[in-house]
């Protein structure tokens, strides 16, 4: 995994909802980190609630292919806007 350069890379978190599993963890970190722009996945799976996916980016990766990475890995990336909310 990519060492986080606290000058350049900046982590945003995504709520990601269906992941159960850690099969599931590897499918969203894989899709997610074909993305322009990003240079570390990792997920935190809590059973039974969101799980967060934070995203590690030099650049700014676009949502609409952050939202088409997850759903490709088969999973339901959450309205940033609810990501403080969730807690």
């Amino acid at each position: 995994m990519a060492q986080l350069d606290s000058t350049s890379d900046t982590v945003t978190d995504y709520l990601v909802s269906g992941m159960t599993c850690s099969h599931c963890v590897a499918s969203v970190i894989e899709e997610v980190s074909l993305v322009a722009g990003v240079s570390a996945v990792t997920v935190d799976l809590v059973a039974g609630a969101m799980s967060t996916v934070h995203v590690t980016s030099a650049a700014s990766p676009d949502l609409a292919e952050i939202r088409a990475a997850v759903d490709e890995a088969g999973y339901d990336l959450q309205d940033p806007a609810h990501a403080g909310a969730a807690a």
